[in-house]
């Protein structure tokens, strides 16, 4: 796989270390076993797999060549480039402006660009809507275009599917930009309907056996599917893509659940005219920063901190997995960790920040899983560490223990 030219503060002189120490080791992938780091009375458990992704770096690479490539001109972003706030910080410091935010609600008028502008497609790619808009302006929505391959693996697996007669069900959230931007994808050749979770799989499940009716599905989807759906017809033969940033588990199980729903309802021997195989649409990287916060769950921690934007869908995953066995706090950057007595974090669920007292537990030696979605720059990693390490005393310095560890 390719690497990237990444500028170097978002470079880790620590935490990255111990990644390329584990990547040589394990250049294949099969080790999915944490890595520990004994600081004495801390000690730190990092997951095999976090932070950037391949298709983060690509998103990251391409906008500061933007930068450097056009000097003197005004470049905007078309909403958030990934889901990171320090990121997006850094690059709007730079000069760069957003168009729209997250829910493509517009930040500022469309008549305002000109020819000579430069626009920057995010990571979760955009509409063909959007593309159009720009084009029209006589800018190239291509040219600087830092949609992810994996969301444009989607993309075309679904446009096959289309050609094929299928129609195509999105597992994913309605408002997030890569789940707009595949339904736009995805519209333009084939009926679609996006289910969120397990729930709404099954209830689709029981429309298309007829133990609901039709207008059960507008009902639920009306507002989430393609113009003129007909659930008779549109529901004979399905296939299920996903937003790559959702749980790959609770997608493989909906798709699981519909392709039974399918052999009951038309049988084994002519399932093929009427499911898609798509497993091949999983991201990669989610898949490996899921599998890896996996294994965390077997070890024996206090708790875990989660760093990332809290408007990341892959990081809130992380978090739903590990505070199923761990206390579990989900924190931007180290600024959230006001004292040893408090820390401020995000409630995914209820889309609020909330404070917890006593946090950081008096018993030594004290275990904590500190992990990151795939929008996080290590370097985050790195200060959320040194934070907690100065709360404590007698801690081992940190350089020497990582040195230490990959020599």
């Amino acid at each position: 796989m390719r690497s990237f030219s990444i500028p170097t503060h978002y470079r880790s002189n620590l935490i990255g270390r111990l990644k390329a120490w584990r990547k040589a080791q394990d250049p294949k992938k099969k080790d999915l076993s944490p890595t520990l780091l004994d600081l004495g009375p801390v000690r730190f458990v990092f997951a095999r797999h976090f932070g950037f992704c391949y298709g983060v770096e690509n998103a990251i690479e391409i906008s500061y060549k933007a930068l450097e490539e056009n000097p003197g001109k005004r470049i905007f972003l078309l909403s958030q480039m990934i889901h990171n706030p320090a990121v997006n910080d850094d690059l709007t410091s730079r000069g760069m402006r957003f168009i729209q935010d997250t829910n493509g609600q517009p930040l500022m008028e469309w008549s305002e660009l000109t020819t000579n502008d430069i626009v920057i497609i995010p990571a979760f790619g955009t509409t063909l809507e959007t593309e159009e808009k720009l084009k029209a302006i006589g800018i190239d929505p291509l040219k600087y275009n830092t949609t992810c391959p994996f969301v444009e693996k989607v993309w075309n697996r679904s446009a096959q599917l289309g050609q094929k007669d299928y129609t195509v069900v999105i597992h994913g959230k309605a408002k997030h930009e890569e789940t707009r931007a595949t339904f736009s994808h995805t519209a333009a050749g084939a009926p679609a309907v996006i289910i969120k979770d397990m729930a709404e799989a099954q209830e689709l499940g029981r429309i298309i056996t007829g133990e609901l009716p039709s207008a059960r599905f507008h009902e639920l989807f009306g507002t989430r599917c393609t113009p003129g759906f007909d659930p008779a017809k549109d529901l004979v033969r399905i296939g299920v893509v996903n937003q790559t940033t959702m749980l790959a588990t609770e997608t493989q199980s909906i798709a699981d659940h519909l392709k039974q729903v399918m052999i009951g309802r038309h049988g084994e021997t002519d399932l093929k005219n009427h499911f898609a195989d798509t497993r091949d649409t999983l991201c990669y990287a989610t898949n490996d920063n899921q599998d890896a916060t996996n294994e965390l769950l077997k070890a024996d921690a206090d708790l875990a901190l989660v760093v990332g934007g809290y408007n990341s869908s892959n990081t809130s995953h992380l978090v739903e997995l590990l505070e199923h066995k761990f206390p579990t706090y989900f924190i931007k950057d180290e600024s959230e960790i006001l004292s040893a007595e408090t820390i401020q974090h995000f409630n995914y669920p209820e889309h609020k920040l909330e404070s917890t007292a006593g946090w950081l537990p008096e018993k030594r030696p004290l275990t904590i899983i500190l992990t990151s979605g795939a929008s996080c720059p290590d370097t985050l990693l790195d200060r959320v560490m040194l934070k907690v390490l100065g709360m404590v005393e007698g801690v081992k310095d940190p350089l020497e223990v990582v040195e230490a560890t990959v020599v």
